[in-house]
């Protein structure tokens, strides 16, 4: 990915998941940026929120349209 692209939120959810999606995504040729913000505010030095939703999941505005399909499907394949 690069600095000037716009990135666009796809998926929220536990880390363990939202990494699994990253490398779904990019096994299929699309790049995706995770957050961590559980660790990110305990490396700063307090706790903010749960670990349902500390993983943040970024693709390139480009891509959300096929990014949003892919996690749609793996998730329908949970239920």
């Amino acid at each position: 990915m690069k600095d000037n692209e716009n990135l666009k939120l796809v998926f929220t959810g536990t880390v363990v998941e939202a990494s699994f999606l990253k490398s779904l995504l990019e096994e299929n040729g699309i790049g995706a940026l995770l957050r961590d913000t559980l660790n990110e505010s305990i490396v700063a030095g307090w706790v903010s929120g749960a670990s349902d939703d500390a993983g943040l999941l970024f693709v390139a505005e480009q891509h959300e349209d096929e990014a949003s399909q892919l996690i749609a499907e793996y998730l329908k394949s949970k239920t």
